[in-house]
């Protein structure tokens, strides 16, 4: 999958692809109520600037972002593709460059993270440089760690650099415990058929986010508790609210957004893990209202996807020329 659909796909984002991407992401997310994004990114041909590309973004349809590359050294620096990462191997210049752009986004006042691709495509080098940057910007690094068994080995090479602002997305296949707040994908795991990251096997805390594969957190919270429930039957509907909140610890400043919905209940945990198609009719951000009437104020919808999807097709037909 990785090889075949995503690699392929990140190697073909320009700079251009990547805003419409982002702001039709930002968009959707908007109308489904969640005004905070974490984002991990990568464009391996389309680096230096790519974050601020994804924050303008953001910031033109009104939500707030943590943004981040995420280095990896499966590129050679002859350009080719490398499956396997000799973890001995030194930095590639595409983890260098991917690093010294979440370090220059943060230098120059960007919200951000470290990213890292996930352990099995990266060096020592690279761990420990990405550890460090984020020790100097006093940030977690955001990295995938074992979604798939591949990288179940991650947690032995990740422990001695990993602390508490750490962001361990997926953590499908982690075997012993690891510092850092857990980032439970259960739509994207079933995607991509890696498995049930079964989340509470672990006293970390734990967050609810989609790998980029949605927009709407209600809808991606009525699937984990359908998860949640199916590995643990006894398992209450607060416990996948808590990891909403969760986020809250992130973006504080998000309690004072106000969003009404077209449910009235959806307050109650227990009422909107089983309602479905609840829409956010209005959406205020620091005193805007962004969305109104359930469409955008900030930006044309019809303009963003639109636009978005001559970026898909131009990125499809780079994919297929590349195959």
């Amino acid at each position: 999958m990785l090889r075949d659909v995503w690699w392929r796909l990140d190697a073909a984002i320009d700079l251009d692809i990547l805003y419409w991407s982002a702001a039709l992401g930002a968009t959707e997310a908007l109308l489904a109520g969640t005004t905070c994004i974490i984002d991990h990114h990568e464009s391996p041909n389309a680096i230096e600037g790519s974050l601020d590309v994804i924050a303008r973004a953001c910031n033109d349809v009104g939500v707030r972002v943590i943004a981040c590359y995420g280095a990896t050294d499966r590129w050679a620096d002859d350009g080719s593709l490398r499956l396997v990462v000799d973890p001995a191997s030194p930095m590639t210049d595409g983890a260098r460059r991917g690093l010294e752009e979440c370090d220059r986004f943060l230098r120059t006042g960007g919200r951000g993270m470290v990213g890292l691709h996930a352990a099995f495509t990266c060096s020592d080098e690279t761990l420990a440089r990405a550890a460090q940057i984020a020790a100097e910007h006093d940030v977690g690094v955001h990295v995938h760690v074992a979604e798939a068994i591949d990288d179940a080995a991650a947690v032995r090479r990740l422990a001695p650099f990993a602390n508490d602002a750490w962001l361990l997305v997926h953590a499908v296949h982690l075997d012993v415990p690891l510092r850092g707040r857990i980032v439970h994908n259960p739509r994207s795991n079933m995607n991509n058929a890696v498995g049930y990251a079964d989340p509470l096997r672990f006293p970390n805390q734990v967050l609810l986010g989609t790998d980029g594969i949605g927009a709407d957190m209600l809808e991606e919270a009525r699937l984990a508790f359908a998860r949640l429930r199916e590995a643990r039957p006894s398992s209450a509907a607060d416990v996948v609210q808590q990891w909403l909140d969760a986020a809250y610890e992130i973006f504080p400043e998000a309690r004072g957004d106000v969003v009404t919905w077209s449910y009235d209940d959806v307050d109650e945990p227990w009422h909107a893990m089983y309602t479905t198609a609840i829409r956010a009719e209005s959406v205020i951000v620091d005193g805007r209202e962004l969305v109104r009437d359930g469409a955008p104020t900030l930006v044309d919808l019809d303009e963003v996807r639109a636009k978005a999807r001559e970026a898909a097709s131009t990125l499809h037909r780079r994919m297929a020329q590349a195959a």
